[in-house]
């Protein structure tokens, strides 16, 4: 019997091991709030060509775990995207998630900062998961980091 418990217990650590891993592999609502805030304050000290190229760059302080920057303009245009590239000079005005959400829409009514939900695929999973996305305006502008939500 003793073998069996020795067994059950070190499962059930590495188990445990193994979520507390997963889940500090993981962004959090307050950390997707606090790294939009940061982006916000950069692109105004530095200028939009700078911080774009910054922003869109795979390695460096504005991708953390699941959490990267990407930045819309007034005209739907999305100027910066830390995962998708291809997205950058695209205009999406009618973007919609997988439950017909208009998040563009809701991202562009930001005025001065807030956040918006809805449904996006997870670049660590590749599965579309519910995301909670923390948006700053920044004169013409969204600055928006999001959270991949359980």
């Amino acid at each position: 019997m003793k073998p069996f418990r020795f067994a059950f217990a070190l499962v059930l650590a590495l188990y445990t091991g193994a979520v507390a891993l997963a889940v500090s592999d993981r962004g959090s609502p307050d950390e997707a709030k606090a790294l939009a805030i940061k982006a916000a304050q950069y692109l105004k000290e530095v200028g939009p060509q700078k911080a774009f190229a910054d922003f869109n760059a795979k390695e460096g302080p504005w991708h953390d775990r699941d959490l990267y920057v990407f930045v819309q303009d007034d005209s739907f245009t999305v100027r910066a995207h830390g995962t998708i590239p291809a997205f950058i000079g695209k205009s999406f005005p009618d973007l919609k998630d997988v439950d017909g959400k208009p998040f563009t829409q809701e991202q562009q009514a930001i005025k001065t900062e807030g956040w918006i939900e809805y449904k996006w695929q997870d670049p660590i999973t590749k599965t579309v998961r519910p995301k909670k996305t923390y948006a700053v305006r920044v004169g013409e502008f969204t600055v928006a980091v999001g959270a991949y939500l359980e």
